[in-house]
């Protein structure tokens, strides 16, 4: 019997509906945080390592941690896929996905459209990206998700105090220019070559996720857009990529990121689309492609 692991807490709804669908297709299955992670070099006779029998793993979290600790975790999962195991999504997905930066350069490469973005490390430099952005960003965290810490800037003072505090913070000032847009946006679960849409609406916030308050509604995606969402996940090199699409007032369609541990909630309540059992059937699939 094949033998999966799913990273991430046991509580967590995303999880229990992966291992239900496990246990619905007879998978032996099993959830671990990233904290169990071991690994073994060489062969000694008095310790197994779990991963050791693992054939397939599923991140759905990927929490902070030390330097160390994030640099192991993903040199053992790059071991496990190296070694023909299952990893979805594939760690060096994650390490693009996670890194706003690193995912645009890859979309750019790929001739996707994305949002002007400018990237700098000093407050003096971020001034002058926010004028040359036309006076109106979105300022976000390299690395977050869920809208956490993403606020939109139209003052020049409130811009410079802002990014005082992240030159202070020793970070990295990721700035997009505001594009105004119809009035929503859409979020695309690529699933494989399976495209699973939902409108985003927020008449309080310019930020659209759902645990900001936004409203999920069903949307059929212009065919367009769909292979735009493909290509984007593609480009990422993501096997299941939440990808964010904002239709802009001037006929444009960007990418604004591509999520490599999307959530699907949202997705299966408009949709009705069973999404755990979707992913399991493509891990499934890649266990057969690889014997």
């Amino acid at each position: 019997m094949r033998r999966l692991a799913v990273l991430g807490r046991e509580d967590e709804w995303h999880v229990r509906e992966l291992l239900r669908a496990c246990q619905c297709n007879g998978i032996a299955t099993e959830c671990r945080s990233f904290g169990s992670i071991d690994a073994i070099c060489g062969e000694p006779s008095h310790y197994e390592s779990f991963w050791a029998a693992t054939d397939a793993m599923i991140v759905r979290s990927m929490p902070r941690g030390s330097l160390e600790q994030v640099i192991f975790r993903m040199d053992v999962l790059g071991r496990l896929e190296a070694e023909g195991r299952v990893v979805c999504n594939p760690p060096r997905s994650l390490e693009v996905a996670i890194d706003k930066y690193l995912t645009l350069t890859r979309l750019q490469q790929a001739g996707i459209p994305i949002p002007r973005t400018i990237v700098v490390q000093d407050a003096a430099a971020g001034l002058r990206a926010f004028e040359s952005l036309g006076g109106d960003v979105v300022l976000k965290p390299l690395f977050g998700s869920e809208g956490r810490g993403i606020i939109r800037l139209t003052d020049a003072e409130l811009a410079w105090r802002a990014f005082k505090t992240i030159e202070r913070l020793e970070g990295v000032i990721y700035l997009q220019q505001h594009l105004r847009h119809v009035g929503f946006d859409v979020r695309a679960l690529v699933v494989g070559d399976d495209v699973f849409a939902m409108k985003r609406v927020n008449e309080n916030d310019f930020r659209t996720n759902l645990s900001r308050g936004g409203r999920g509604d069903r949307f059929e995606l212009p065919t367009q857009w769909e292979e735009l969402a493909r290509r984007a996940a593609r480009a990422v090199g993501t096997m299941v990529g939440g990808v964010d699409l904002l239709p802009t007032e001037n006929g444009k369609v960007v990418v604004l990121e591509v999520n490599a541990v999307p959530g699907w909630r949202g997705i299966e309540r408009v949709t009705g689309v069973p999404i755990a059992e979707r992913i399991i059937g493509l891990v499934e699939r890649s266990w057969r492609t690889r014997g």
